[in-house]
This record gives C-alpha cells, sequence and structure tokens, in this order.
C-alpha cells in the first residue's frame, strides 16, 4: 500500500521485495510505515515500481527497474530508495505494470519504461530509460498508465489511447496495436480513466 496523509506524510505498507515501498530496503512492512519527512501531492505505484511528487512539484522513483521504469538512465535492475527524474516540475503521475506516464507542470505529456506493445506512445517499440516527450501539445490534464496500454485525456476533453490492443481494450474499433496516442471518439467531454489490466473505465 502506498498513501499521502492530508499532512503530505508518505507512508508504505505491503510487499516490498523489490524496494517498491521506498523505505530504503527490501523488507516487507505489516502496517503504515511513514516514509521520511519529505511532503507530497501524488504517489502511483506499479507492478513493481513506484512514482510519486514531492509538494515542490519534483518527481521520485523508486522499485524495480528492468526496463528503466524508473526513469533516470540506470541500468539497476532495482532501486530502493527515491531518486529524482530531472529538474522539472510535475503535475501528475502514473505507474503502469513496466513503464510510466507523467504529465509536466507546463502541460506537456512524458512517457518511459517497457515499450513492447507501444505503451510509450512515441512511435517505436523502443524501451525507453529516460522520459520521452510524446507530441508537442501543452494541454493534457489526465494520465493512466496500465498494464500494456496508456490513455491521457488533455484539456479540451478529448480522450487518447495507445498500446496493446488485442483485445480492444484501446476502444477505437479495432483490435489492432497503437504505438502512438489515437483519439477515442470525438466527444469531449472525458474527465477521468482507470485501468484494470486488460480493460478500462472512463466518465
Amino acid at each position: 500500500g502506498l498513501a499521502i496523509k492530508a499532512d503530505g506524510t508518505r507512508w508504505a505498507w505491503g510487499y516490498n521485495n523489490y524496494g517498491q515501498l521506498g523505505v530504503g530496503d527490501e523488507t516487507d512492512r505489516h502496517a503504515p510505515t511513514q516514509v521520511g519527512v519529505a511532503t507530497w501531492t501524488m504517489v502511483s505505484g506499479g507492478m513493481g515500481h513506484t512514482l510519486a511528487i514531492k509538494s515542490d512539484g519534483t518527481l521520485w522513483a523508486w522499485g524495480l527497474n528492468i526496463y528503466g521504469q524508473i526513469g533516470n538512465g540506470s541500468a539497476a535492475p532495482k532501486i530502493d530508495s527515491p531518486v529524482q527524474i530531472g529538474t522539472s516540475t510535475w503535475l501528475v503521475v502514473s505507474a503502469g505494470y513496466y513503464h510510466s506516464a507523467a504529465i509536466k507542470s507546463d502541460g506537456t505529456l512524458w512517457t518511459w519504461g517497457l515499450n513492447e506493445n507501444g505503451e510509450i506512445g512515441d512511435g517505436t517499440l523502443t524501451p525507453r530509460t529516460t522520459p520521452v516527450q510524446i507530441g508537442v501539445a501543452t494541454n493534457w490534464t489526465v494520465i493512466s498508465a496500465s498494464y500494456v496500454n496508456t490513455f491521457a485525456i488533455n484539456a479540451l476533453g478529448a480522450l487518447y489511447g495507445w498500446g496493446d490492443n488485442h483485445w480492444g481494450q484501446i476502444g477505437d474499433g479495432t483490435s489492432t496495436d497503437r504505438p502512438a496516442p489515437v483519439r477515442i471518439g470525438t466527444g469531449n467531454q472525458w474527465i477521468q480513466i482507470a485501468a484494470n489490466n486488460d480493460h478500462w473505465f472512463a466518465l
């Protein structure tokens, strides 16, 4: 489990084999444990890695890193303590299974990690060990990464998806993988999206 209290403190508990709790070791925690004294605004856990944003807008990551999903360019298979990713400020993060996605404070969209099905969204199947910008738009507001997909919503309320599409989970009416963002429908009223492995829910 990963959580942030109203006072901004970060807490973690549960399985910690990859250092995903960010407490500096790989020992499981059986009850919520405060981690450090920094204050945070957002945290997101993937299969074995974690992303979080501090109250100053900086992005930090830790845990499993076999596909570069931490994002600091490291080849270390796992990182037990938070490492800062770049020097930019960020608004939103979402940890997928083996990849990561985030939106900077300037509204740009960035992804990194495993890319076997195009879940990075840069038009390739090349894994990325540091964040790569997706497109040039500066109006992204919502991001959600899952198993091998990523979805995002922009300030106009338009919904986009990319990555694996074997079961039609992108929602574009096909079963063709999409290595770059494709718009889902023509509506402009999307406000939230969440993943559950190979299917999605949205409002």
